[in-house]
């Protein structure tokens, strides 16, 4: 198997980790040097991803997202509760994480009169392991990690190395969630696609299916190079066979497998709405951050009333349910 193979082949595992290394912006290494100062030393390795890192869709209001790697919660959040006003719980935020990680919250660097915004996912290095092990629990942080990334921050070589195993692992994986999904016959950049619509279909998301599009623009450079050597590997393996300048896979999944599919990633699907109640109790201004993400990607402006904005949780559903339900879809 090519996860195996990864760790034992220096040639497939450099061609996963494509772009880990890849040079950051001035601002994104500014916030990154923040962050790492704001959760102390217990910080191992920060990741920058997103449309920032990947250059998709940003306006003058976008955050910068970084998973930010802890060795341990309590101790990166007594850091961090120092840097923010009074109320910020450390014990709760902790809790939170190991109940179901990871957390999401917002951090803001002030920058010579500037504030930048950093979106951060809280994960220690032992729930990192798991979310991109065979098993993990749901499909949020590998979502993320198969795609464009960068490793911009890393606290000694040994953090590096274990972050860069875990995103290593997190590709070499693809083809076993993805392949239930993938066409009868399909090259690199087909199944790239493949794998952003089953993410972008395991989340309730503001974006349409036109941001796959996006998404395949201002990553193919990447992402293509990286799964065509994962492709190539696999049929190496007999796990795939060549057809012309693609590939079919000789034993496609049955009606079974497909239903197991779906329904675990509609536990992850519900895993992931769950952690929306988590934004309410730790990432300040929440409900703004979320009507700029959806006017932003969508172009349609939301106005909320007072009510709406002083109870969301009981009274934007309707809303947003009218709101997903009208969003245009790609042509099939």
């Amino acid at each position: 198997m090519p996860p195996a193979r990864a760790s034992d082949d220096p040639a497939l595992r450099a061609a996963l980790a494509r772009g880990l290394d890849r040079p950051a912006g001035p601002d994104a290494l500014a916030l990154a040097a923040h962050l790492a100062r704001a959760f102390g030393p217990a910080t191992a390795a920060l990741i920058h991803y997103g449309s920032q890192a990947q250059g998709s869709g940003t306006g003058p209001d976008s955050a910068w997202d970084f998973f930010v790697i802890v060795d341990d919660y309590t101790t990166a959040y007594r850091a961090l509760a120092a840097t923010r006003p009074r109320g910020f719980s450390a014990s709760r935020a902790a809790f939170l994480n190991r109940l179901l990680p990871p957390n999401v919250l917002s951090v803001t660097a002030p920058d010579g009169g500037v504030s930048r915004l950093a979106k951060c996912c809280v994960l220690s290095l032992r729930d990192l392991d798991r979310a991109c092990s065979p098993a993990p629990a749901d499909h949020f942080v590998r979502a993320r990690l198969f795609q464009q990334v960068q490793l911009v921050w890393a606290r000694d070589q040994a953090s590096r190395e274990r972050v860069t195993a875990a995103v290593v692992s997190a590709r070499a994986r693809t083809f076993a969630w993805g392949r239930p999904f993938l066409p009868a016959r399909f090259d690199a950049a087909a199944y790239v696609r493949a794998l952003l619509e089953v993410s972008y279909a395991a989340e309730i998301r503001p974006e349409d299916d036109r941001r796959v599009d996006a998404l395949m623009t201002s990553q193919g450079g990447t992402m293509v190079p990286i799964y065509d050597a994962l492709l190539a590997s696999l049929a190496a393996c007999g796990r795939l066979a060549r057809e012309g300048e693609g590939y079919r896979d000789p034993r496609p999944p049955g009606v079974v497998t497909r239903a197991f599919a779906r329904a675990w990633f509609g536990w992850s699907t519900t895993r992931a709405t769950l952690r929306w109640a988590k934004y309410v109790a730790l990432y300040d201004d929440w409900l703004e951050y979320v009507v700029r993400k959806v006017e932003r990607r969508s172009g349609v402006a939301l106005d909320l009333t007072p009510r709406e904005r002083r109870w969301p949780l009981l009274f934007l559903w309707p809303k947003a349910l009218r709101y997903l339900g009208r969003r245009p879809r790609r042509a099939r």
